[in-house]
């Protein structure tokens, strides 16, 4: 029987050493560390190792514990840095858990927010190399690269002019992907066929706005844009356009009504904002009828307007257009210009939509978590509301009481009351507690508790800008701040905001125990503490916070600030006030992580 030639390697089987095992081990480190370092699986690992810390439930019991001490004081030193990569953190849009939930309608990407017990308790950090952002107006077209070092909207749009790095400062050209040479040019066309100017246009809604390039332009026609865009591959351009001064809202267009109340916006605009207004029935062009004030415009540019291959697209577009008696002012290019009808004359009208008017039990103006309906709002179903080019053009219509004021028994006494009293509060804001409003040093206001908007009304001759914030419990009165020519969102404060964080300069609050109050109880629904973290996100550093309530929450508030990293006063309320009040004004310190809380 002959012999079977085996490979020397099956004849005499290798015995490893303990050498050969600790080389093998020494080169595999070697080999890992080079992977960490030198590729991205290394910030990928690096960055959900993090991101696990910040979205770890901590024992609720442990939580409720130290929410406790620090309400009351006890707790000596400030709430932890949340982790280093949590900079651009938004509780509501969460990428990783958002994109575990349903594609149909964008469900996915509007906003899901986890329970309060699943909130990080922690205060986000500046980015490394944070500055105060550049001043407004220079703003508008420069920021500090730094600030968001995001450069995928500069690499992939530069071509467009949205903006360019440049220096220390990324730069925006003004343009857009429908308008690469700028807005100015293209807000000029539109103007050839609306009244751009003269005060009749005054509120308008950008849809998927980009960098908010368009909004900024229509500010120097007096025009003041809600720009918004979801969060998504481009995921700061909200936060780029409130960097730079423009109101801005980070928002989808899915599932739920949008945030605004019933025929809120004189001009609602689309710039490729990839909308498909046509789809489930047209329930989405449906929802901008609803935000349209009679009269008002809606814009849309680019795809399917005259777009090669989308022929049907465009037609069904058309249609619906005219199923809800939209005039047709012009077709310029891929541009479409409608003007919506003055009343309901045409409806119920026979169309291949199945469109219907609402019935009386659906209040327009209800839109908070608010389910799509494809019914369309009549405009007699809100009081008293007027036609575009009827109402008072801007300013005028800032101080004359809109019948709107009537959702509340004596609304317009009410509304003349509160005007004259915010107009002297903030006159005493500015003369006695030398706060920075009117100073290019706040731009981006916040009014957490805004009623008829009688803050916002004082500021209006100041180099800002203010976001109404109508709390979801109390009285819709959103949309008397849209009549006077101010806006605003609905919103619930147990609940973080829409927005990143560090984006606004200024923010202001009267009666903030009432915002987390159910309502007609003295009981709450959430606490002053996580309150106070979701204002210390949103506020940048240096920024100030005013907060005006009785002497009792003002005392739980002082003891609060130590706690969020915010130095404060105490003041007395000014003297023509009655009840009693008093005014806590606070800084945010700017502080920086150590390395050690990397």
């Amino acid at each position: 029987m002959g012999h079977l030639n085996l490979p020397a390697s099956k004849r005499n089987p290798r015995q490893w050493t303990l050498l050969d095992i600790v080389s093998t081990a020494f080169f595999a480190l070697v080999l890992l560390f080079f992977l960490l370092v030198f590729t991205p699986l290394g910030d990928s690992m690096a960055a959900s190792g993090r991101q696990a810390l910040l979205h770890s439930t901590s024992d609720p019991r442990q939580r409720h514990r130290l929410v406790l001490l620090v309400e009351q004081g006890h707790h000596h030193k400030p709430i932890e840095a949340c982790p280093a990569n949590s900079v651009d953190h938004m509780p509501c849009e969460d990428p990783r858990r958002n994109s575990q939930l349903s594609r149909e309608m964008n469900l996915y990407r509007e906003r899901h927010c986890p329970l309060p017990d699943q909130m990080p308790l922690c205060l986000i950090p500046p980015p490394p190399g944070y500055k105060i952002p550049v001043q407004w107006p220079e703003s508008l077209h420069k920021i500090w690269h730094s600030n968001m070092p995001h450069n995928k909207i500069a690499d992939r749009k530069g071509h467009q002019g949205w903006m360019k790095e440049q220096g220390p400062y990324f730069i925006f050209p003004g343009g857009g992907t429908m308008f690469p040479d700028g807005a100015a040019p293209y807000i000029e066309k539109l103007g050839q066929y609306i009244p751009i100017t003269g005060g009749t246009l005054r509120t308008a809604l950008d849809m998927g706005c980009g960098v908010a390039s368009f909004g900024g332009s229509l500010l120097s026609e007096g025009i003041l844009t809600l720009s918004f865009a979801p969060r998504d591959s481009h995921k700061a351009q909200i936060q780029f356009a409130l960097e730079r001064g423009i109101p801005a809202f980070a928002l989808m267009l899915g599932t739920r009504r949008l945030p605004f109340p019933a025929f809120a916006f004189d001009l609602i605009h689309c710039s490729r904002c990839l909308i498909s207004f046509t789809a489930y029935n047209a329930t989405y062009f449906v929802e901008v009828d609803r935000l349209l004030r009679p009269g008002g415009y809606f814009v849309i540019s680019g795809p399917p307007v005259q777009w090669p291959k989308q022929d049907k697209e465009w037609a069904d577009l058309q249609s619906v257009a005219r199923a809800l008696c939209y005039e047709l002012i012009a077709v310029d290019g891929n541009t479409v210009i409608w003007k919506k009808a003055n009343g309901d004359s045409c409806l119920p009208n026979q169309n291949e939509f199945g469109l219907e008017s609402c019935d009386e039990s659906n209040d327009p103006s209800n839109a908070w978590y608010f389910k799509l309906r494809r019914c369309v709002t009549p405009t007699s179903s809100v009081k008293g509301e007027l036609p575009l080019g009827m109402i008072p053009k801007w300013p005028d219509r800032l101080t004359k009481a809109p019948s709107g004021a009537l959702v509340m028994k004596n609304g317009i006494d009410l509304f003349q009351a509160d005007t004259r009293r915010w107009t002297r509060r903030v006159a005493y804001y500015k003369n006695t507690l030398n706060l920075k409003l009117g100073t290019a040093a706040v731009r981006n206001v916040m009014d957490m508790n805004a009623f008829f908007g009688g803050f916002a009304a004082a500021l209006a001759s100041d180099p800002a800008w203010v976001m109404n914030v109508v709390p979801a419990r109390k009285p819709l009165t959103l949309g008397v701040i849209y009549d006077r020519g101010l806006i605003g969102v609905y919103h619930d404060w147990c609940e973080p905001f829409s927005t990143y964080p560090r984006t606004y300069d200024f923010i202001h609050v009267a009666g903030i125990e009432s915002l987390i109050k159910l309502p007609g109880s003295s009981k709450s629904s959430c606490n002053l503490v996580d309150l106070m973290v979701e204002m210390d996100r949103m506020l940048r550093p240096e920024g100030t916070v005013v907060i005006r309530d009785s002497p009792k929450v003002i005392e739980k508030v002082a003891r609060i600030t130590q706690a969020v990293r915010w130095t404060h006063t105490i003041h007395d309320k000014e003297p023509e006030s009655h009840g009693r009040e008093k005014i806590l004004v606070a800084t945010k310190t700017f502080w920086k992580l150590t390395s050690a809380s990397h």
